[in-house]
């Protein structure tokens, strides 16, 4: 999978790498920040992404400059789907935009504009999604998607770990949760995934 990465696609992936460090580095205020996940994380969402259902959506809530992205197009690019994800920022959807077309995936992006909450009545069968927002929307999105996930459909959420009490009662409301098997897996922030096992 990791042989679809072209020379667009890296060049783009070490742009924001770049800027996300120099971003942290001065301590640049956090709306301005891409706030990312690091590569190896990257990596790990495309290979679960790889691993879910044939069936049912791929849906990304925070797009930011759309770096995650790049590692879900992977993904997929080998099931042949479609990627739907969602900023509030526009700034951040410009960038996301140039980060499309830069890597040569606009073809498999469907990015809208606004809190992911209203429009995630929309979503029918949830195979994958990635939530890496503003923490006060993680119980709701959990909640709006939880009964959507088709069997074998997997849920990760960012930050567990480095943001543990600004999430912890959606973390316990979806580990608590006899539908899915959960695991919170100690990379980059700390992530929490979740995997559909009854209908």
């Amino acid at each position: 999978m990791f042989e679809l990465i072209d020379e667009n696609m890296k060049y783009r992936m070490a742009d924001l790498e770049e800027r996300d460090r120099r971003d942290r580095a001065e301590s640049a205020p956090i709306a301005v920040r891409l706030r990312q996940v690091s590569p190896d994380t990257g990596r790990f969402l495309a290979i679960l992404a790889a691993s879910s259902p044939a069936e049912g959506e791929i849906i990304e809530i925070g797009t930011s400059a759309g770096y995650s992205t790049m590692w879900l197009s992977l993904a997929a690019r080998m099931l042949n789907k479609r990627i739907t994800t969602f900023e509030m920022d526009p700034s951040k959807i410009r960038l996301a935009q140039e980060t499309f077309s830069a890597a040569g995936i606009g073809d498999r992006i469907d990015i809208r504009e606004g809190d992911a909450r209203v429009h995630l009545g929309s979503i029918r069968k949830a195979g994958f999604c990635f939530l890496d927002a503003d923490k006060d929307v993680y119980l709701d999105c959990w909640k709006a998607l939880a009964g959507k996930f088709i069997p074998g459909g997997i849920f990760v959420a960012d930050n567990v770990i480095s943001h543990r009490e600004q999430v912890a009662e959606m973390v316990t409301t979806a580990t608590s949760d006899p539908r899915f098997d959960s695991v919170t897996v100690p990379i980059g922030s700390g992530m929490l995934v979740c995997r559909k096992i009854q209908a």
